[in-house]
Order: C-alpha cells, then structure tokens, then sequence
C-alpha cells in the first residue's frame, strides 16, 4: 500500500467545490477530498486566491493524467508531488 497525495489546483472556490463533489462520483473515492484556500504570497484578497482540493490515494489506484484531464474540464491542474 502506498500513501499517494493527489493536490489539484484551481481557480477559485466554486471550481474545487464542483471538482470536490465530481471526484467522489467519477472516480468512487472512499474518503472525502479536502479543500484548502491557497492565497497568493502578498495577497490579502480573497478573489486572488486559488483553491486546492486534496485527495489521498492509499491504493495508488487514480490514474494521474485523469485527474488531469478531469481537473482541466475546471481550469485546473494537478500538482507534480
């Protein structure tokens, strides 16, 4: 078993909350992914901020360029660990 962390960022609060919810049915995942709030270095604004949704992966079972592509249905992108 492997301890896999997934980080997919994107735009803004709506689109990780989408991808959130669209990740448990498109992929069946057992846990819930966490969402973050990750604001730019300086930034105070909340509309400069981008959204992180982060998902464990302990079987290594998602296939990384699926959530690629998933997360870029949303704008986003999947973090390189």
């Amino acid at each position: 078993m492997s301890d896999v962390t997934h980080v997919l960022v994107l735009p803004d609060r709506d689109a990780a909350e989408e991808v959130a919810a669209a990740l448990g049915e498109r992929f069946g995942l057992a846990e819930e992914p966490q969402l973050v709030r990750d604001a730019l270095a300086g930034e105070d604004d909340a509309e400069d901020a981008q959204w992180l949704v982060v998902l464990r992966d302990e079987d290594g079972r998602l296939d990384p360029r699926e959530l690629d592509a998933f997360v870029g249905e949303w704008e986003g992108w999947r973090e390189e660990p």
